[in-house]
């Protein structure tokens, strides 16, 4: 059964992949940068026999055909972007890259998908349809890799008919994964306001408009956009992230800048909140003798698991793993422009466990010490070959977990 031939070579090349990890997370790139990692995936995928095409600068492509190439076409994604963050981790692969990290795991999906490739072109002669394999850049920036290949027709010739991604998740123990229906990461809008006045010395406040008191009374107000304007049903929210302004104790400065994110579930609140974040700026900081401008960067819509693709991928993922190891993903406020894609086609989105508390293996993402138990690698890039095979719903198996062996990590 193509299952039991994908586990064994899951297994049989885990620790190979282990050090693609390494290799991928010694040297970080950051987003819409990552030509090092894009050439890597290129000779990776050269000497997997794999063809490929580059799109959007940094983004890699692949192509696999199985038996009846033209039945059916399942795509499989992976971001190879790395966060300004400077690694804290003492380990002989951390980052070679002052102040660039892998805080977020792309090293870890990139690592997977190339495994699954690997399996998936080995076992091509066992399952049909084609496998699209897309190697993503700049998931953590605007305007989002994603929404770049989608533009360069990455959905078509040929188009995929679903779109799996794995996120790996320290907060779920190695052997698990999750997955949620529906919504199930929220849209992500950045928020950049300058307010200016007259400044002058502290000491004589009377003759300015302070603009130091004037943004505070302003990210204040702000709050009650979301309090007062919103139902307490529909999760929102706003955070003002960065307040800039003035240099020394005496002076009042002439302008500060705030920054700021704003996220949501529904697409009509998000669109209404940001014209009451307009309003409630300009308004408010003109009343109190100021002037304002405000930009609102549009980003990444909410991320939609298509109903259908998720139950089939819970049940895959149970068949491969154990139903006991299967779990429910929680409601998120994060972003992930895998996004883009799933308002386009069927997407399923899931959680790959990734954390080992025993081991003090626990850190989130988006910290200076996020790392994983690396057995991850052998269930991520086993499941994702079993995602891209196409296959009637897989039965559950219980304790089907003998692929999770010790290795390293």
């Amino acid at each position: 059964m193509i299952k039991q031939h994908i586990q064994q070579l899951a297994k049989k090349y885990a620790d190979e992949f282990i050090d693609i990890r390494h290799r991928i997370h010694a040297n970080p790139e950051l987003s819409y940068q990552e030509f090092e990692t894009a050439a890597f995936v290129q000779e990776k995928l050269t000497a997997f026999g794999i063809p490929f095409e580059v799109k959007a600068t940094t983004g890699v492509v692949g192509l696999i055909k199985g038996k009846n190439p033209g039945k059916k076409t399942v795509a499989l994604r992976a971001d190879m972007d790395a966060l300004p963050i400077s690694e804290e981790n003492d380990v002989p692969y951390r980052s070679k890259n002052a102040g660039i990290m892998h805080a977020c795991g792309h090293d870890v999906h990139t690592t997977c998908l190339l495994g699954a490739a690997k399996i998936l072109n080995e076992l091509k002669e066992e399952w049909e349809g084609t496998v699209k394999l897309i190697f993503q850049p700049g998931e953590e920036k605007n305007p989002g890799g994603a929404s770049l290949l989608i533009k360069e027709g990455v959905l078509e010739d040929p188009k995929p008919e679903k779109i799996f991604a794995l996120h790996v998740h320290p907060g779920l123990e190695i052997g698990k994964m999750s997955f949620r229906n529906g919504m199930v990461m929220a849209s992500a809008d950045e928020i950049y306001i300058s307010i200016k006045s007259k400044g002058g010395h502290a000491a004589a406040p009377q003759y300015t408009a302070d603009t130091i008191l004037i943004a505070s009374h302003l990210i204040i107000s702000l709050q009650q956009i979301i309090s007062r304007n919103n139902s307490p049903f529909n999760p929102s929210v706003l955070s003002i992230t960065s307040f800039q302004g003035g240099n020394t104790t005496n002076v009042i400065p002439s302008e500060v800048k705030l920054m700021g994110t704003f996220r949501a579930m529904n697409e009509d609140w998000r669109f209404t909140a940001h014209e009451l974040i307009k309003k409630q700026t300009i308004e408010l900081v003109h009343a109190m003798g100021a002037e304002a401008t405000i930009h609102i960067d549009v980003g990444y819509p909410f991320v939609l698991n298509d109903e259908a693709l998720g139950n089939e991928a819970r049940k895959k993922a149970a068949a491969y793993i154990g139903e006991e190891h299967v779990e429910e993903t929680e409601l998120r406020m994060g972003a992930e422009d895998f996004a883009y894609y799933s308002h386009q086609i069927p997407a399923c989105f899931f959680r790959l466990g990734a954390g080992n508390k025993a081991k003090g293996i626990s850190s989130g993402v988006h910290t200076p010490t996020f790392n994983i138990d690396e057995r991850a690698i052998e269930i991520g890039m086993g499941m994702m070959a079993w995602l891209g095979v196409d296959t009637p719903s897989a039965s559950p198996e219980r304790n089907s977990t003998t692929l999770i062996t010790e290795g390293k990590g």
